[in-house]
């Protein structure tokens, strides 16, 4: 087995294992303050006496409030992204040349244009 000396002695580790291990310690004490943070009931953190904070879930009028802003800052989004689509969308029709180039109808090619409509023939002569 081992001998007596090395009984509850720890393997030697690399700086980068040790820091490693610390912060997997700190990211874990972290994320259980922010559960308890992030909870609707009414809480106080004490650590050490060094820092202290106490946090009261919002009222019912605040909740409001806060549903509303969210709600705004959602369509604030939506529609700075439907304008930078639109302007994209400009900037691409004002580059691309037209594929159908607009003209005005020649008469002396296209007769029809020239002529009069036919008067609609009167429905009592034709009984």
């Amino acid at each position: 087995m081992s001998n007596d000396g090395e009984v509850g002695k720890l393997q030697d580790y690399s700086v980068d294992q040790a820091a490693g291990a610390i912060v997997l310690v700190l990211g874990a004490i972290a994320g259980l303050l922010q559960v308890i943070w992030m909870s609707k009931c009414h809480c106080k953190v004490n650590l050490c006496y060094i820092f202290r904070c106490e946090r009261r879930p919002p009222t019912e009028e605040e909740m409001k409030t806060l549903k509303d802003k969210v709600n705004q800052k959602k369509q604030d989004k939506i529609l700075k992204k439907e304008n930078k689509i639109l302007e994209k969308e400009d900037e691409i029709l004002s580059r691309s040349p037209r594929l159908i180039p607009k003209r005005e109808p020649d008469p002396e090619r296209h007769p029809v244009f020239d002529r009069e409509p036919e008067p609609e023939p009167e429905i009592d002569k034709l009984v």
